[in-house]
């Protein structure tokens, strides 16, 4: 193996490694963005509060007739 190719070999693999900590760090951001959507998404369900003033027989039952 002559100096050039060990020269490439070792600028590909340093590439390679570089690509690979990019490719971590933008999966980490993504799933940083994913838990504070999900997180959003579980605090806006959980602020809303049933009514109050609706009769007690309503939800019960389901109409399967058309």
């Amino acid at each position: 193996m002559d100096v050039t190719g060990i020269a490439k070999l070792a600028t590909s693999i340093a590439d390679t490694g570089t690509r690979q900590d990019v490719a971590i760090a933008v999966l980490k951001k993504a799933q940083d963005i994913q838990s504070t959507s999900a997180l959003q998404l579980l605090d806006a369900v959980q602020a809303t509060a049933p009514a109050q003033n609706l009769p007690a027989h309503l939800g019960k039952h389901v109409n399967t007739t058309a």
